[in-house]
């Protein structure tokens, strides 16, 4: 799963939108106690906020965008490297203070730190009185409940089958064009530098039905875009019981009965058939699943964006055994060349990259550098090896590598990028683009800004236009994250 923000990221997103940690949105809160969350992490992280909100109005709590006028504080927090929990213990320390003014004021750790540390975490930090997994968050009104009574409140149980598809989520902070829907949960991918295995469990997939509903009920409140969202979406698969859903089957008689298996193509095009005007992301892409079916599918239809998120992690084949990515180089080529072949040049591709893995040699390096330069992404998520206890590589490599040595590779493959991304982003100096308007720039309110099929940040002069209009843009101008033109 991609992530953000504990690693460097080089995407027009981080130029133009997002704002970081997210919290939750205001609401008229008379009588009611207030909930404000704050998000870490990855992707998945913001999405299973808004579910935990949706959660807790149904409990009768509104929700805050200030922590200070919170009655109950959460954070939603990512275990993936230790500068990530690093963030939220910072966080905590500040937390700490404002509990010595209210002390009634709870507070929570949600998410994969939470599922990493479980009880440990309240013996660390004091000021935490609720402990909840991804997979505990019905439970969390009741939480709520034993730590208002004085107790500590854990629950870090993980499911084989819990998606949460009956929950309707609360889009927090939410420019009202872009959303995220949650097609599966877990990951059964047991990569060796990684604890998402170990803190969101076992791979399950939601039923396609409820995703098309909610993309459906996203759509008709206004909304123009959806990223459908999971560890390894291509991996996506559901098998029902006996009988169809009648209504479904009514509105889209291309959908597969309940009892044929459904694939990530099949509901890539379910989702596409809700209308030409919703755009459709997704994320993450495993190199090892993604297949020809869900390429041609892209091909087929525009409101699909010609948009893959593919992470190589490494360019050398021994350090890719050693991840247990269950690929090797050339393998990761071939898809590329697949890619390049079936959707073109232009399909934008972005990866994520580590250095520094144990044992890589200077060369190893080089090969990274390599694979960069064959593919040139035209962005990426880039970051130094950082070892997570009970991972694989904790069990069986020495994290040897020095950390002057990371810091300097780490650098090199920025720097490459950087190169990388400025070249893509003038191949498309005098085209036209198609942009979704997402909002006012954050640099100018005399402008905005929206992505355009290859997920890169178009800025353009404001005019009479609105967020939520699709617009022609001619590119005039760019650097290495962002696209600026003028609407023609």
């Amino acid at each position: 799963m991609t992530l953000i923000p504990e690693l460097t990221i080089l995407q027009p997103a981080d130029k133009e939108q997002i704002d970081l940690p997210r919290t939750s949105e205001d609401e008229l809160a008379v009588g009611k106690k207030r909930l404000y969350i704050e998000s870490y992490g990855c992707q998945m992280n913001f999405a299973d906020s808004e579910i935990v909100a949706a959660v807790m109005r149904n409990a009768g709590f509104a929700t805050t965008s200030s922590a200070e006028d919170a009655d109950v504080i959460f954070l939603n927090t990512c275990a993936i490297r230790d500068n990530a929990e690093q963030k939220v213990r910072n966080r905590l320390k500040h937390l700490t203070g404002l509990k010595r003014q209210k002390p009634e004021l709870l507070v929570g750790m949600l998410g994969c730190m939470a599922e990493r540390l479980k009880t440990k975490l309240l013996e660390e930090e004091k000021v935490v009185d609720i402990v909840a997994g991804p997979d505990a968050y019905r439970d969390i009104p009741k939480l709520v409940e034993e730590a208002e009574s004085g107790q500590k409140a854990v629950n870090v149980f993980l499911s084989r089958e819990e998606t949460y598809a009956d929950i309707s989520p609360i889009r927090l902070n939410s420019n009202g064009v872009t959303a995220f829907v949650s097609i599966m949960r877990g990951c059964d991918n047991m990569c060796s530098f990684c604890v998402v295995p170990f803190t969101r469990g076992r791979e399950r997939s939601r039923d396609p039905y409820s995703i098309v509903r909610e993309a459906q009920d996203l759509f008709d409140r206004g909304y123009r875009e959806v990223t459908l969202l999971g560890q390894n979406v291509d991996s996506y698969k559901w098998k029902g019981a006996e009988g169809t859903d009648q209504d479904l089957q009514e509105s889209l008689p291309h959908a597969p009965s309940t009892t044929q298996l459904t694939t990530f193509a099949n509901l890539l095009e379910m989702v596409a058939l809700i209308h030409p005007d919703l755009r459709v992301r997704f994320s993450t892409s495993h190199p090892k699943d993604i297949t020809d079916d869900v390429l041609h599918t892209m091909a087929r239809y525009d409101n699909i964006c010609n948009y893959i998120h593919l992470p190589a992690q490494s360019g050398n084949s021994r350090v890719l055994k050693l991840m247990n990515r269950t690929y090797d180089r050339t393998w990761y080529i071939g898809k590329i060349d697949r890619i390049r072949e079936i959707l073109g040049e232009d399909c934008g591709i972005s990866t994520d990259m580590i250095s520094g893995f144990c044992t890589e040699t200077e060369d190893e390096h080089q090969e990274s550098l390599s694979l960069m330069d064959y593919v040139r992404y035209d962005y990426a998520y880039m970051f130094a090896y950082s070892e997570r206890p009970g991972t694989l590589a904790a069990k069986k490599y020495a994290d040897d590598i020095p950390e002057d040595v990371k810091k300097r590779r780490l650098n090199e493959i920025i720097a490459k990028q950087l190169s990388h991304s400025s070249e893509r982003n003038q191949r498309h100096i005098g085209q036209v683009q198609r942009v979704l308007i997402e909002g006012t720039s954050k640099r100018s309110d005399d402008f905005l800004c929206g992505r355009n099929d290859q997920n890169k940040m178009v800025v353009f002069p404001k005019g009479n236009h609105q967020k939520g209009q699709y617009v022609n843009v001619l590119v005039t101008e760019c650097t290495s994250a962002t696209l600026r033109g003028e609407v023609v």
